[in-house]
């Protein structure tokens, strides 16, 4: 891997992890349009290493605190502060982590496709849109109850399909639910953090366990841009989403799925 395909990825995996439009399609299709070598599980765990740094350097207060009425929700027994909110994003993981275990090869050797990535790009961005267009969305973080978390780890359970996007589909679902966008959205950065981990996990693992030799260079360039673009796209998709919506992410997933349909359908 040279230094400009290792700039390139990570700046794109640090793109499109935290906004709607899903980095698995891009990291996935990227290499196809230019030709590149698979960039390799080594390069994969620095990029993941590196939006997760953004996420929780980003959230750290709300991270602490939920970690912290967490643990005391546990020793007190009974909710303190933020401690439900602790539960939920532990419950919102657990589909994911399941379908993860159970459907990995699948994922790795039959849902990486073309044609599953331009019709979960364009369903799926879609889905989006419809559910930013329903009005009425009026629901906080402190109003959610466990129901709501199982419903979003259900949909993040679906983004292991390359495409879908897992803050794109646990946004949407966010707001089929009746919350706005601001709490479907830290919501959604915030369930990220668990995922992020168990995924990074699984590409240590298998880094540990392989022959696999790591690209020391390409690693620490991947996982620097990812983080520096990760942490840079949150601020802004936050700052800029009652003013823009999710509509620029749904007309970019058409334009999205059409140049896949395409170039590389036909």
């Amino acid at each position: 891997m040279d230094i400009f395909q290792a700039l390139f990825l990570g700046l794109l995996q640090g793109l499109t992890e935290f906004l709607p439009i899903s980095s698995s399609a891009h990291l996935i299709l990227t290499p196809v349009f230019f030709g590149w070598t698979d960039q390799g599980v080594g390069f994969d765990l620095s990029v993941h290493f590196g939006t997760l740094l953004a996420v929780v350097l980003y959230f750290r207060e709300d991270v602490f605190g939920i970690a912290r009425d967490g643990l005391m929700s546990v020793s007190r027994r009974k909710i303190v502060g933020q401690g439900a909110l602790a539960w939920y994003l532990v419950l919102g993981t657990i589909p994911a982590g399941l379908a993860g275990l159970a459907l990995l090869d699948m994922i790795d050797n039959e849902l990486r496709a073309v044609e599953v990535i331009f019709f979960t790009t364009l369903f799926f961005g879609l889905l989006l849109g419809i559910a930013d267009w329903i009005p009425k969305r009026q629901r906080s973080l402190d109003q959610l109850n466990w129901k709501d978390a199982l419903l979003v780890g259900i949909a993040q359970a679906m983004a292991l399909v390359p495409g879908t996007s897992r803050s794109g589909v646990t946004i949407t679902a966010g707001l089929f639910l009746g919350m706005t966008r601001e709490t479907a959205s830290r919501f959604s950065f915030l369930l990220a953090i668990p995922i992020i981990v168990l995924a990074s996990a699984v590409k240590l693992l298998e880094v540990a366990t392989s022959d696999v030799t790591v690209d020391w260079s390409g690693f620490l360039i991947g996982g620097v841009t990812s983080f520096l673009m990760a942490i840079t796209a949150i601020h802004f998709f936050l700052k800029w989403l009652n003013k823009v919506g999710m509509w620029p992410y749904v007309v970019y997933r058409v334009i999205l799925a059409i140049v896949i349909y395409a170039v590389l359908m036909h």
